[in-house]
């Protein structure tokens, strides 16, 4: 027997839309998951957007207040897909009324605010969910395996990218995600937190880092009126960009390994260039999230000239199996978003956490934390517990 899941979205851009879909596709993917997802009700404080999300994807109703959300007695389940500067507000009120919680990252503009949630979540005993969703992917889950198998030996060095251009444009309009009191750290929120939980992930905790950051675009257009993605506003009024646009860092892991991290939002010519390649002492493994479904990798004991296979990951790897039947046949972004949802879903009919949690949301804010120390006094940031 399955059950009915009442849930709702807080926040309706492209997030909040990715998320309902999500929602709606599980039952295609896992049908023997024991709980359905029911869309109740969204919130969107932007007029007629949620009475338009509401009339297309089939929600109950629509809000453009979300404390009505946490007064709702038909909801159990929550996506928080609201700009950074109140993942902190909603997370903890939603958690307080008993509500799951799946929320996007960096949850909120800080790791204080990140672990206010955590701890929230875990005082009401309910379930809560983050959006790396880069991690799901079936082939950076099968990096892992064979990372953690030795076959490429001992991890010397790592390397991770995130470059993007969907900031390059001069003409960008100046919203919420440049500004320090509603969008936080820039870059390092929106693209580098993806980078610190692949890169513990993969290869452990983070011992200490040192970084430099840049805006390149220091001054923007302020829009007219309501915003979505990443539009434009030329003859705007001019105000200044006060996160960053770029950020490089080096890491020392626990284990020993170095790594290099680098993000920038104003790359020209890089359309979602995220990925990693990891060294070790007999091998390496590459993954580029614009071949997605595509591990390259060398392994055995020629060490000189050594060559690299591409190999390509099918059932087995991950989730693969729930979307695709045999390899080579590709998933996309919105994939990896059902994956997250799955195991959303999953953990509240199960009661164990699966997948990414708020602690491993709090891990990857404190590291951006360090790396907006350590860009500020240009010293090694040493993390906690190290």
């Amino acid at each position: 027997m399955v059950d009915a899941l009442g849930v709702a979205v807080i926040g309706f851009g492209w997030m909040g839309r990715v998320h309902t879909q999500a929602y709606a596709r599980l039952p295609h993917h896992y049908p023997r998951l024991p709980l359905r997802p029911r869309l109740v009700t969204v919130a969107e404080e932007v007029p007629g957007r949620a009475e338009e999300a509401a009339e297309r994807f089939g929600f109950a109703s629509a809000t453009r207040d979300w404390r009505e959300v946490a007064a709702d007695p038909r909801v159990r389940a929550v996506s928080v897909t609201a700009p950074n500067f109140l993942h902190r507000e909603i997370g903890v009120a939603m958690a307080e009324v008993g509500k799951h919680l799946w929320i996007e990252k960096p949850v909120g503009l800080t790791a204080g605010d990140a672990r206010a949630v955590a701890d929230a979540v875990a005082k009401a005993g309910v379930q809560g969910t983050v959006g790396f969703n880069y991690r799901n992917a079936p082939a950076v889950e099968a990096a892992r395996e064979l990372i953690a198998s030795g076959e490429i030996g001992t991890v010397t060095h790592v390397r991770i990218r995130l470059f993007s251009d969907y900031a390059a444009h001069p003409d960008g309009a100046l919203t919420w995600r440049y500004e320090r009191e509603r969008g936080g750290s820039g870059v390092l929120g929106d693209l580098a937190s993806h980078g610190a939980d692949l890169a513990r992930f993969l290869l452990g905790d983070i011992a200490a880092l040192t970084a430099d950051t840049a805006v390149f675009v220091p001054e923007r257009a302020r829009p007219s009126g309501a915003t979505a993605g990443h539009a434009l506003a030329a003859g705007g009024e001019p105000g200044p960009v006060e996160n960053e646009d770029y950020v490089s860092c080096l890491l020392r892991f626990a284990s020993g390994a170095r790594g290099v991290l680098e993000a920038c939002r104003v790359s020209v010519g890089e359309q979602n260039n995220y990925g990693f390649e990891v060294h070790g002492t007999r091998g390496a493994v590459f993954w580029d999230f614009r071949r997605m479904n595509e591990l390259r990798v060398s392994r055995g004991t020629t060490y000189q000239d050594q060559p690299v296979s591409t190999v390509y990951v099918g059932p087995g790897a991950g989730e693969f199996a729930a979307f695709q039947p045999g390899a080579a046949n590709a998933m996309g972004y919105d994939d990896l978003k059902v994956i997250e949802a799955y195991r959303f879903v999953r953990s509240i009919a199960e009661g164990t956490p699966y997948g990414t949690t708020l602690a491993d949301a709090v891990h990857s804010a404190t590291v951006l934390d360090a790396m907006a120390e350590s860009a500020a006094s240009g010293a090694w940031v040493t993390l906690p517990g190290a």
